[in-house]
């Protein structure tokens, strides 16, 4: 988890929400810290929006997400 806020904290215009947003979805399933730490490192002058999306079209972004009945 170091490695990824560390990254995280280095990118430009970084805000505390994303940060709690990202970690929170990385602490979820360790697939999920393992998949963003390596779009981190292969992907070169991301922003937070990059990685807000990439989060969001993650196969399993919703399954969290409450049943309507």
């Amino acid at each position: 988890m170091e490695e990824l806020l560390d990254k995280l904290y280095a990118l430009p215009n970084v805000y505390e929400d994303f940060i709690c947003g990202t970690v929170g979805y990385a602490k979820e399933k360790p697939e999920h810290l393992k998949i963003l730490l390596d779009y981190l490192k292969t992907n070169d002058n991301l922003t937070t929006s990059d990685i807000v999306y990439f989060i969001c079209i993650q196969p399993d972004f919703f399954d969290d997400e409450a049943i309507e009945v």
